[in-house]
């Protein structure tokens, strides 16, 4: 049975945050994927076990439904893309819960309100619905 409910928009949103990153970040799939990683151990968004090679990086943009992403390959491109001058934006619904599924799990803001306002100005928007059904899906993890 297909998974419903905001975690499986943020599981077919994660193949474009990785398209986003490949098309975005300067360098070749294999030097992206080493950036990714390195990222990901240095900024404590997760312990990738290895490297993911350029090629493993451009499957994953076109995984279908990404269940075979990591968790720490969306985090840290969304922690790399929101610090790029080139201002991306997510380009639709799925992609949007994926951007702020991952935002909130690099944060631990306290609030709803903390960790809005923290998002750079052109993302406040694009993100507003979906930041707010993210924050609800972890308040909601918290019961369990």
């Amino acid at each position: 049975m297909p998974q419903s409910g905001f975690y499986a928009k943020v599981r077919r949103g994660l193949p474009a945050v990785i398209a986003h990153w490949l098309t975005l970040g300067q360098g070749d799939a294999d030097r992206l994927a080493l950036i990714l990683a390195e990222t990901a151990r240095v900024a404590k968004l997760g312990e990738p076990e290895a490297t993911p090679s350029g090629a493993t990086l451009q499957a994953w943009s076109r995984a279908d439904g990404g269940e075979e992403i990591p968790l720490w390959a969306g985090r840290t491109a969304v922690f790399l893309l929101v610090q790029m001058p080139a201002r991306p934006v997510p380009a639709d619904d799925d992609e949007a819960s994926a951007w702020a599924y991952c935002w909130l799990r690099n944060r631990a803001d306290e609030a709803y309100e903390s960790a809005a306002d923290a998002l750079p100005g052109h993302l406040q928007a694009p993100l507003a619905a979906a930041l707010k059904a993210a924050w609800t899906d972890r308040q909601g993890l918290r019961l369990v």
